[in-house]
């Protein structure tokens, strides 16, 4: 997708697809990982988990999150695609080790515990965090941070949005 390509990361709630439609809207390439990318599946072998019951769907909000995957060939095909000067895939999956490796830099968007309640507090039952079981994971990751990729870019994700997109593009070397 793109010749430069960028993950934006963060837990539930941190702004991941916030800042992915303003990016969209500045005229940025940008991939909803979360949507377009996203399955069921083995975390070790990648493979789809058959009935396996979609986000909101009632399982085990452990066994969803542990099973949220990102198609690594699809990934692979957007990164090798350089019809475009710079790419953003935005969002987060479990098999992220099998990936990681392709992009130029990865932005962890970084909230307090407060902020993600304050967010997660609207969001609708079929979302995930939407159930109050779910939004307690959320808050549980949040203080953990076990998801988070090691080795990122910080960005503080509590100043306005045009901010954090500034600052992300900024250390793209994105001056517009």
């Amino acid at each position: 997708m793109g010749v430069r390509n960028y993950l934006i990361e963060g837990v539930s709630g941190s702004g991941k697809t916030s800042v992915a439609t303003e990016l969209q809207r500045r005229g940025y390439n940008v991939i909803h990982g979360d949507r377009e990318l996203a399955y069921k599946g083995d975390p070790e072998t990648g493979e789809p988990l058959v009935g396996a019951p979609q986000a909101g769907g009632g399982a085990d909000v452990g066994f969803e999150h542990r099973h949220h995957l990102w198609n690594v060939d699809k990934v692979k095909s957007l990164v090798a695609d350089q019809s475009h000067s710079i790419s953003f895939f935005c969002g987060g999956s479990r098999n992220l080790r099998r990936f990681i490796g392709l992009f130029d830099a990865i932005f962890v968007l970084n909230v307090d515990a407060d902020t993600v309640s304050s967010r997660l507090a609207d969001r609708p039952e079929d979302e995930f965090a939407g159930k109050p079981a779910e939004l307690d994971f959320a808050l549980r990751l949040h203080a953990t941070q076990e998801d988070i990729p090691k080795n990122a870019t910080g960005i503080d994700a509590t100043a306005p949005l045009a901010s954090v997109v500034d600052d992300i593009l900024s250390r793209c070397g994105e001056h517009r």
